[in-house]
């Protein structure tokens, strides 16, 4: 029989969610409408725990699945074996499965139905912990943050509490569910109040579409690519009518994305901002902000964030990694009324000429150009000395180079314009920065 007086973990907080309606529907494959309910759920991770030898208990474990039950079935397997996971994304090839693994120091992997020891696996970590996050490693090499039962029970509060995800509603599942976003948004409601998920095979607008009107889809935690992508398709102004929130995360949402789904569907989307280290930080309530492209909203419930010099903020909560408080590796600007406005990542500097350049700035300033969604900077990769852009947009080189020296100095201008449909983002939502500079060297 479960302690009374434990504190509560992902697991007796499912165990209570089961217990309360376990022929509930937890989570639904779309387009194959399989519906699996709370029990048939909790008798796959049952049936995942019995299959793991007893040397896994007290070792981290890697596991690289798709969205659907299997990943719920692994999940909560390896904790009831007393493991701690490491959800890794099934995107990546096996040897870079088993590289991240390594780079989490997990001591097994599970790649391709079976459990594989890491080359040069660490002993036995002390204590057990809810789960590993590995970073996107967007700022450098991919970290690994052990969280613990309490931080991530305490992410999912305080997301189902700012943006109001209630046990009834039903969320979209199209982000993966091991990514931080995932987590606290998909994978926590479920376990810890029942909020159920759709999950669909392919993120091609009609599909979305579909699994949304089929399944009466009602909170779509999205990536501003999906919102793009969803405002030019072809689709009815009434094709996402069940949705009731619309949420916006993983890079900074263009008001002019927001603004054209808004026209499209009559639903405003919501921005949400947060880190690895964080979990969710600011969440624009409203969404007026988001359409004006003004700021990411204010602190999520139970969370505070505080200014500090140089743009920069610290943000605490009972969900952040560390007590002292996580300082995000973006540049903000807290407002007087609370909300947050980004303004690009620190430590982006370049010297050109002698003088410094702050990338990260320069890409809000391509950003507010007329005709242009999104941008990226980086060196030259031909001369250091000078800068090179892609840019989302219609427009040509040549149509761009008079909006760029009304606003800019000449040694400011890249000399490298390179336009896209879209910049290429990582399964998180994140610029793909290989991807992007590999656009620049052509």
């Amino acid at each position: 029989m479960p302690d009374p007086t434990a504190s509560p973990t992902l697991l007796s907080a499912w165990a209570a969610t089961l217990a309360a309606k376990p022929k509930a529907a937890a989570l639904i494959e779309s387009p194959a409408n399989r519906v699996h309910t709370r029990a048939g759920i909790d008798a796959l991770a049952s049936t995942f725990a019995a299959a793991l030898p007893p040397e896994v208990a007290r070792h981290r474990v890697a596991f690289a699945l798709p969205n659907g039950p299997g990943w719920f079935a692994a999940f909560l397997g390896l904790l009831r074996a007393g493991a701690t996971p490491v959800p890794l994304d099934p995107a990546e090839p096996a040897a870079q499965q088993l590289r991240l693994a390594a780079a989490a120091r997990a001591s097994f992997a599970w790649i391709d139905g079976q459990l594989v020891p890491v080359p040069d696996a660490p002993a036995r970590f002390p204590g057990r912990h809810a789960l590993i996050k590995l970073t996107s490693g967007s700022t450098g090499t991919s970290r690994a943050l052990a969280f613990s039962h309490a931080q991530m029970l305490a992410d999912g509060r305080q997301v189902c509490a700012s943006m109001d995800i209630r046990p009834d509603d039903r969320n979209l599942a199209v982000i993966p569910f091991g990514h931080s976003y995932g987590l606290g948004n998909l994978v926590v409601p479920l376990l810890a109040q029942g909020t159920s998920l759709v999950c669909v095979d392919t993120p091609l607008p009609h599909a979305l579409a579909a699994a949304i009107t089929r399944h009466r889809a009602t909170v779509f935690p999205a990536v501003p690519a999906l919102l793009r992508v969803l405002a030019e398709a072809d689709l009815a102004p009434d094709a996402l009518s069940p949705l009731r929130v619309v949420i916006s995360a993983g890079s900074p949402l263009p008001a002019a994305t927001a603004q054209a789904f808004h026209a499209r569907f009559g639903l405003k989307p919501h921005g949400f901002y947060g880190s690895s280290e964080t979990g969710g930080i600011a969440y624009d309530r409203d969404g007026d902000d988001t359409l004006a492209g003004a700021s990411v909203g204010t602190a999520l419930d139970g969370v505070s964030i505080t200014p500090l010099r140089g743009q920069r903020v610290r943000v605490r909560s009972a969900a952040v990694l560390r007590a002292p408080g996580h300082i995000p590796a973006d540049r903000a600007r807290l407002e007087p009324d609370g909300r947050l406005v980004l303004l690009g990542r620190a430590g982006r500097l370049h010297k050109i000429g002698g003088r410094r350049r702050d990338l990260g700035e320069l890409e809000n300033t391509l950003c507010a150009l007329p005709g242009v969604a999104d941008a990226f900077v980086a060196p030259h990769p031909d001369d250091p000395e000078q800068l090179a852009a892609v840019l989302a947009t219609p427009l040509a080189p040549a149509e761009l180079r008079p909006l760029l020296r009304a606003h800019l100095a000449p040694w400011k201008i890249p000399r490298r314009l390179v336009p896209v449909a879209a910049l290429p983002l990582t399964a998180r939502g994140k610029p793909h920065a290989a991807a992007l500079r590999a656009l620049l060297a052509r």
